[in-house]
């Protein structure tokens, strides 16, 4: 049993339903002649700001995002910048998958809709799905979309890994599905950033810490229900941290031994390979801490190297791109000259 939101999204899938206020657009303007004090110098602060973290207005960051700078920084961040340039071929590519992943996961369980009152209820579905799913690995079962976040230099980022299962060893294994277009494996490039992606899952999972949300929020009443029907009795956001910190730290699920990334063919659905990734925990904190500099704004964000150019063919961004132009400038610069 997986829980949803209210507006019928799976929670598990996609963390952004669950903060609307975490806008992903650029820094707006106060409407009307007369605002508060506090409002004009917040508006200052962020005009000044050279933190994407800050320009972005994000409170965390997805897996996916971070992965997204292997392929391309520059790409990534365009992508904020101009969402409409995104073209209507990979928004179909996107839905597929999405597609894909919940048929696979309804496979092995069904959704609830769940009303939610606030950002703590959301998140104790979160919780609740968690609890869930540790008793089901504990149990020596699969699971699917199981939700993952910690913090990472500082910046909480959250991500859902596809599956988690035992091999017949006995290794808990992750399994990250990923769809093509083609008919065939992917570059070396997509691997690369394949890999990344389930290396930070594992990063996450080996090292599950909590978020800093309002404890002492109450939960809403069709929340707090759901909770007794999964055998928990909780009326705080508190309450459900505490348990899942005490499950967490005496359950018996160990870290994840084996990560494999299985690609299919998003039209025939046919099988095309598998690749099991071998992990470094010291390349992947250097890693860690290189790309979450540029969320920081420690450093500005760059584009591919001159042996990875030929991503530029397939880039929606090509056209104004200005690392491609030589012409980068920092995240705050550019929102700049968009005015």
């Amino acid at each position: 049993l997986t829980l949803a939101g209210e507006d019928g999204l799976v929670v598990d899938e996609c963390f952004r339903t669950v903060m609307p206020s975490c806008s992903l657009g650029p820094p707006t303007e106060p409407e009307g002649g007369d605002v508060a004090k506090g409002n004009v110098l917040e508006t200052a602060k962020r005009k000044r700001s050279h933190v994407p973290l800050e320009i972005f207005h994000l409170r965390y960051l997805s897996v996916t995002d971070i992965s997204a700078q292997v392929w391309c920084e520059q790409q990534m961040v365009y992508r904020r910048e101009r969402p409409d340039l995104t073209t209507p071929e990979n928004i179909v590519l996107l839905n597929t998958g999405k597609s894909i992943h919940l048929a696979r996961e309804l496979e092995d369980h069904d959704l609830v809709t769940v009303s939610t009152t606030s950002r703590e209820d959301s998140w104790a579905i979160k919780v609740l799905n968690l609890l869930g799913m540790l008793l089901v690995l504990q149990e020596g079962h699969r699971v699917r979309e199981f939700p993952v976040f910690g913090v990472l230099e500082d910046i909480f980022v959250v991500g859902v890994i596809d599956q988690l299962g035992y091999t017949p060893k006995g290794e808990l294994e992750l399994n990250e599905l990923k769809t093509q277009n083609n008919a065939s494996m992917p570059s070396a490039a997509q691997k690369k950033r394949d890999r990344f992606q389930v290396f930070l899952y594992k990063y996450l999972f080996d090292a599950m810490v909590q978020g800093c949300l309002a404890p002492e929020q109450p939960l809403g009443p069709h929340v707090q229900d759901q909770a007794r029907k999964s055998g928990f009795t909780v009326s705080h956001f508190r309450d459900l941290l505490e348990l899942l910190s005490l499950n967490l730290t005496h359950c018996e699920i160990p870290a994840i031994d084996r990560l494999q990334i299985e690609y299919i063919h998003q039209d025939s659905g046919t099988a095309l390979g598998t690749e099991v990734v071998a992990y470094d925990q010291d390349e992947v904190g250097a890693a860690v801490r290189y790309f979450l500099a540029y969320w920081k704004g420690q450093r500005d964000s760059r584009g591919v190297d001159v042996e990875d150019a030929w991503k530029c063919r397939y880039c929606a961004y090509a056209g104004i791109c200005e690392w491609r132009m030589g012409k980068a400038g920092s995240p705050a610069e550019r929102w700049k000259k968009s005015k």
